[in-house]
């Protein structure tokens, strides 16, 4: 683990040219959404990030409050302090009953309802917050609070440990590891809904620097209450015999999470917050493989995280027979993965490049991903600064220039969105879906534009055959004429016009396929986006949502200052597992 000195240092070097670097894979490659679908956790992931900045700036966490009855409900806090700020996470944990216990969206009660605070809480504060906090979407927080949160317990793993550990005896380590949480959070929000703070007033802070840092902080949090929680319930069952948990079985215990289709248009809402994303994770794909040759201890570790990268492969069983069928395929994989680094050597010229070309023939798109992420693994010099680049200025509009030539503007279509000439949109298979709104809850759906009657309802999200309309209009216009005088006679060019300006200059801003086809899989986009939250374990419950888990193998508050967060993310091998 880097010290905070060396850590800055890597930042720096990363905003300039100190490191060479291979070409960038092109996003005709990179933006598919099989491939993004495909994308697994990696050092740039946003929980990781954050928890390397936690323990290099020697944050302390402790826990004020605990005031927690024998039935299960009460408020407990968990302040985070660091070298310039102070986080509240306040837990309100509720007595639910199993007929209220619902995963979805539109759920009015939860096991437990969460806020992260800007500062210290007090009493008043905390009354406060309990006739809001548990009502979620119907109640208000305040720009005093950061985010706000609910999650409803794993009920069968929950009393699994509460048992044993109220009988003196640990959980069995399989289920913990074939469940893998306690609690499943069903939303965490931020940036200024419902009332929170808007990212305006926080996103200067130096421990917020990146993305989505206040949520991962409140999960990280969350996590801890679920742990608490659970041996609280013990002791209360069994004050004479109760124990706590072993810290390598909680290690085992993350946070799951439930997500669907509210969180999919999101990579297509934000083209400059996902080229950033992507652009960084390329670019350390690209350092990476720049490297002329490899030192020993590089070597040994790859080695030995590809072991530990198969067994947690191996551990990964879900429902879903497409994502199955990967997951075997991607088991086979590592076969090819372990054997080829264990032909490695440090006279090999170029190593990572050549390991990453033979895997471009040999794996599966799951299997390629996989093994970018373990490639980044042994690099932290070379990959942990980029996170400092995963943000993007979003809140100014951008204004239509609509002085550019007519003809300027069709080159520009032509050659950002080539890539749908292969794509009839004409065809019902084609524009099969319909992104909408829905009135109950204000989320994102999708609809089938042949069955049912979506289309005045439909949001802007198929920039390709957006672009494709686009261009059958501007090729009947003189191309001397502007963009300004175009969209006068065709408005509802306008956002299109708008996007076009706003992604020119962006490689890796715009999906490169159909999101409104038969064949779309919208779980595709929200793997993508989870993936660098920092996910594993993805579970698709359908072709529109999944589960999850965060921090599983990560530190908890009372261990970050002694372990490595970085050497947590792939479980240990057995004893007997070969080295």
């Amino acid at each position: 683990m880097s010290d905070g000195r060396e850590t800055t240092e890597n930042r720096e070097r990363a905003r300039g040219d100190a490191f060479r670097q291979a070409p960038l894979r092109p996003p005709q490659t990179v933006m598919r959404l099989a491939r993004m679908g495909a994308f697994h956790q990696s050092r740039l992931s946003f929980m990781r990030v954050l928890l390397r900045r936690l323990k290099s700036e020697g944050w302390v966490i402790d826990r004020p409050v605990f005031d927690i009855d024998d039935r299960g409900v009460g408020v407990a806090t968990y302040r985070a302090r660091g070298p310039q700020a102070t986080y509240t996470l306040v837990a309100f944990a509720h007595q639910l009953d199993d007929d209220q216990r619902s995963d979805r969206v539109i759920a009015e009660a939860w096991d437990a309802t969460f806020t992260l605070c800007d500062g210290e809480v007090d009493a008043a504060q905390i009354d406060r917050l309990s006739g809001n906090v548990p009502k979620q979407e119907a109640g208000r927080i305040s720009e005093s609070e950061l985010v706000l949160s609910r999650a409803n317990k794993s009920v069968r793993l929950f009393s699994h440990v509460v048992d044993q550990l109220a009988a003196g005896r640990q959980p069995d380590p399989e289920m913990i590891e074939s469940v893998g949480y306690l609690f499943r959070t069903t939303a965490v929000y931020g940036a200024g809904k419902f009332g929170a703070a808007d990212r305006s007033q926080w996103s200067a802070r130096p421990e917020f620097t990146g993305s989505f840092q206040p949520e991962m902080l409140a999960v990280w949090l969350i996590r801890a209450f679920s742990i608490d929680i659970v041996e609280h319930a013990a002791r209360m069952k069994s004050p004479a015999t109760a124990i706590a948990m072993d810290p390598d079985i909680r290690r085992r215990l993350g946070i799951g999470n439930s997500t669907g289709l509210g969180m999919a248009p999101f990579l297509i809402n934000h083209p400059r917050l996902i080229n950033s994303w992507i652009a960084a994770r390329e670019t350390a794909l690209a350092r990476v493989r720049a490297l002329p040759d490899a030192t020993m201890p590089q070597i040994e570790m790859f080695r030995q995280l590809t072991r530990r990268a198969a067994h947690n492969a191996a551990d990964w069983h879900v429902a879903d027979e497409r994502q199955m069928a990967r997951i075997e395929r991607l088991c086979a994989d590592f076969d090819w993965i372990i054997a080829r680094a264990d032909r490695l050597s440090p006279d090999d010229e170029l190593p990572w490049d050549a390991l990453y070309r033979a895997a471009e023939a040999a794996l599966s798109l799951e299997g390629q991903e996989a093994l970018v992420s373990l490639m980044l693994e042994p690099h932290a010099a070379l990959v942990d600064g980029l996170a400092d680049c995963m943000h993007a200025e979003e809140d100014v509009a951008h204004r239509i220039d609509g002085t550019v030539p007519a003809g300027d503007v069709l080159a520009a279509l032509e050659s950002q969105y080539d890539w749908t000439d292969s794509i009839d949109y004409d065809s019902p298979a084609a524009q099969a879906r319909v992104w909408y709104v829905s009135e109950e809850k204000l989320e994102p759906r999708l609809g089938e534009r042949h069955e049912e009657p979506l289309e005045p309802y439909e949001q802007p999200l198929c920039p390709g055959r957006d672009a494709v309309r686009m261009r059958r209009d501007l090729a009947s216009f003189d191309p001397a004429d502007s963009l300004g005088a175009f969209l006068l006679k065709h408005p509802e060019h306008r956002h299109m016009a708008r996007r076009l300006q706003i992604v020119g200059g962006l490689e890796f801003g715009e999906i490169r396929d159909n999101t409104i086809g038969a064949s779309m899989i919208p779980i595709d986009l929200l793997r993508c986006k989870l993936s660098f939250f920092g996910a594993t374990k993805f579970d698709p419950r359908s072709d529109r949502w999944l589960r999850i888990t965060m921090y599983q193998g990560a530190p908890f508050p009372d261990e970050l200052a002694t372990l490595d967060p970085d050497d947590l993310v792939y479980p240990p091998l057995d004893e007997a597992a070969p080295a």
